[in-house]
């Protein structure tokens, strides 16, 4: 089995980077760069009754980067804190980002978002939510200036975004598919 011999940081920070040093059983080594930054959740609220769901966009820097202008929509996500759970996360995150206060959660998945490049994993959840669960504005914490805008959106127009190849986020596209397979009659 392949194993870490070597891990050295290259840079510290709300994301950090460690040049990584892999033996195979054959005894060849590869060398890798390797981006950490913990583990996140992320949750699709979507209203049986009135067959809409909640999504966000915020600017992403590296998106912006990769296309000046561009903003994606996607689920209310972020990182897990210490001894947090995922579920926790999730609702906090359904909290601050969307103003929604949800119950229960039902996991999709819990994935790596790029193996080849990240140890974040992501827990990504389905959540039930009604009017009176919207309890708040969103929009993110202000110390945070995220720039988030809380976007309220008919579940038959979400799906035509994710059959059409619109729906560029993958959790969101995950997360929407899931509820496609598994309560379509939301989606017409």
């Amino acid at each position: 089995m392949s194993k870490v011999i070597r891990r050295s940081p290259i840079i510290k920070g709300w994301s950090s980077l460690d040049e990584i040093v892999v033996r195979h059983p054959d005894e060849s080594t590869w060398r890798r760069t390797v981006e950490h930054h913990g583990v996140s959740s992320a949750v699709l609220p979507y209203d049986e009754d009135r067959k809409t769901c909640i999504l966000v966009s915020m600017p992403r820097p590296a998106v912006l980067l990769a296309e000046q202008g561009a903003h994606l929509l996607e689920l209310p996500a972020g990182m897990v804190d210490d001894e947090e759970s995922y579920e926790a996360a999730a609702r906090r995150e359904a909290l601050e980002e969307a103003g929604l206060q949800l119950g229960e959660l039902e996991l999709v998945v819990k994935l790596w978002t790029m193996p080849g490049l990240s140890t974040e994993r992501v827990a990504i959840f389905l959540a039930p939510y009604a009017t009176q669960d919207r309890i708040a504005a969103g929009g993110g914490i202000e110390e945070e200036n995220e720039q988030i805008v809380v976007h309220e959106l008919t579940l038959s127009f979400l799906g035509r975004l994710a059959v059409s190849g619109t729906l560029e986020d993958g959790k969101t596209l995950i997360a929407a598919q899931a509820l496609m397979l598994k309560r379509p009659e939301l989606f017409k």
